[in-house]
C-alpha cells in the first residue's frame, strides 16, 4: 500500500453529514491551541474526504481557550458538522483528546492533529481496518509506504525512534507515538484508569484499552502548515513519566517491587555515606551508626512515598509514617530471626550468607506490608 499524500485543496464540496440528522459514521477529534490559520484548510480537506468516501462525519475541535480568533473562523465557515468546544479544567493535548472522545457520537473515533501534518485522506483506509475488526489503527510513518517530510530533521527523527524503542514493552506497533489513530467506541469504553500525561495519548489507549489487534496504515507525515509546534524537552520528560505510569498499570506489583528494591539500595548508600561522614567529623561510632540508620530510613520513606507508591490512596502523612515504621520494624524482626535460624540449623554456614537470607525475607515482608497495608492503591 502506498503512502497517502494530500491532494490539491478542493472548494465547495458538501460532505454526507451536511444536512443529515442521523448519527455520524465517524467522529473526528482534533485538539487545538492557537491553530487559527489551519482550521479552514483542515475543514476543506476533511469535507472533500467525507464527500468522496460517502462518510457522515462530525468534527470536534477541542480548544484550550486559544483566544486567537479560532472561534470566529469556525463561525465564519458555517459548517454544521464542524464544532469548536472551548474546554474548561485541565489543559493539555491528552485531556483535550479524551474530552472529545467522551463527547463523540459515532461508533468509530478518529484523532488527528490540526496542523495538517496528518492527512485526512487516510481516514477511509483507517476506518476500513476498523470495519475489518481492528481494535486500534495508526496512521503510520514507519510501515512500508509511510514517509515523513524530507526536511523533518535528523534530531527529530532520532527522538521519535528512541521514543518508539522505549514503548516496546507495551506494543510492537512501529509508530505507537503517532497522534493520528482510529479506535472503535466499544474498545474505548473498556478503558481502565485513563491517566495520560503529555502528548502520547495513543499509547495510553493501546495499553489501558487492552488493544490486541493493532494495525497501521501508511501515511505521508507532512511539515506543520502554520503556527508553532508544542513539542519540547518538557514533553519528552513527561513521556518518561508516562511510561512509568503505564508500567505501574500493567505490571503493578512487579514495578513497585523493583522500585522498592532500588530505593532500598539507595538507602544503603545513604547509610554508609552518613556513617562515614559522621566518623570523619569525630562522632562516636554508635552515634554515627545511629545517624546513618535514621537518615537512610527517612530517605527511604520519602522516596517510597514520592516514587514507588505514588499511586497510593490519600492518607495523612503521620499515619502513613507510623504504618511504615511498623511494617519495616516487623521486617527487621523477620530479618534477624531468619539469620539466627539459619546459623542455628546450618552450623557451617557463613554469617554473611545467613545475613543475606535474612535481608531477603525481611525486605520481602517490608514490601508486602508497604504495598498492601501502608500504601494501599487508590
Amino acid at each position: 500500500m502506498s503512502a497517502v499524500t494530500p491532494p490539491p485543496q478542493t472548494q465547495n464540496l458538501v460532505p454526507a453529514l451536511k444536512d443529515a440528522p442521523r448519527t455520524p459514521d465517524v467522529t473526528i477529534v482534533v485538539p487545538t491551541y492557537c491553530e487559527r490559520d489551519n482550521i479552514e484548510p483542515l475543514a476543506t480537506r476533511i469535507e472533500a474526504m467525507a464527500h468522496e468516501a460517502g462518510l457522515c462525519a462530525e468534527v470536534l475541535l477541542m480548544d484550550d481557550k486559544s483566544n486567537d480568533g479560532s472561534i470566529d473562523v469556525v463561525a465564519t465557515l458555517d459548517r454544521p458538522w464542524l464544532q469548536m468546544i472551548e474546554r474548561e479544567g485541565l489543559r493539555g493535548l491528552s485531556p483535550a483528546v479524551l474530552d472529545g472522545m467522551f463527547q463523540a457520537r459515532a461508533p468509530r473515533i478518529v484523532v488527528m492533529d490540526a496542523d495538517l501534518s496528518h492527512p485526512p485522506e487516510a481516514i477511509p483506509a483507517m476506518l476500513a481496518e476498523i470495519n475489518d475488526g481492528a481494535d486500534f489503527v495508526i496512521g503510520s510513518r514507519y510501515v512500508p509506504g509511510g514517509a515523513t517530510a524530507e526536511d523533518w530533521g535528523f534530531l527529530r527523527l532520532v527522538n521519535s525512534k528512541a521514543a518508539t524503542l522505549l514503548s516496546r514493552p507495551f506494543t510492537s506497533a512501529r509508530d505507537p507515538m503517532a497522534g493520528f489513530f482510529a479506535i472503535r467506541r466499544d474498545v474505548f469504553e473498556r478503558a481502565e484508569n485513563l491517566d495520560p500525561i503529555g502528548f502520547k495519548i495513543g499509547l495510553e489507549l493501546i495499553v489501558k484499552c487492552d488493544c490486541r489487534d493493532i494495525r497501521e496504515v501508511p501515511i505521508h507525515f507532512a511539515q506543520r502548515n502554520a503556527g508553532e509546534s508544542k513539542l519540547g524537552i518538557q514533553e519528552q520528560l513527561k513521556y518518561l513519566l508516562h511510561l512509568r505510569r503505564l508500567a505501574q498499570h500493567r505490571w503493578a506489583v512487579r514495578t513497585s517491587a523493583i522500585q522498592f528494591g532500588l530505593v532500598g539500595g539507595s538507602g544503603v548508600v545513604v547509610n554508609l555515606a552518613i556513617l562515614t561522614l559522621a566518623l570523619f567529623f569525630g562522632a562516636p561510632t554508635l552515634l554515627a551508626v545511629g545517624l546513618g540508620l535514621v537518615i537512610s530510613f527517612l530517605s527511604n520513606f520519602a522516596l517510597n512515598t514520592l516514587i514507588t507508591f505514588n499511586d497510593a490512596a490519600p492518607a495523612p502523612l503521620s499515619k502513613r509514617f507510623i504504618g511504615y515504621v511498623g511494617a519495616c520494624g516487623f521486617g527487621a524482626i523477620l530479618n534477624f530471626t531468619t539469620a539466627s535460624i539459619m546459623l542455628a540449623v546450618f552450623p557451617g554456614i557463613s554469617a554473611q550468607l545467613a545475613a543475606i537470607a535474612g535481608i531477603a525475607i525481611g525486605m520481602s515482608m517490608n514490601f508486602i506490608g508497604c504495598r498492601f497495608l501502608v500504601f494501599k492503591r487508590s
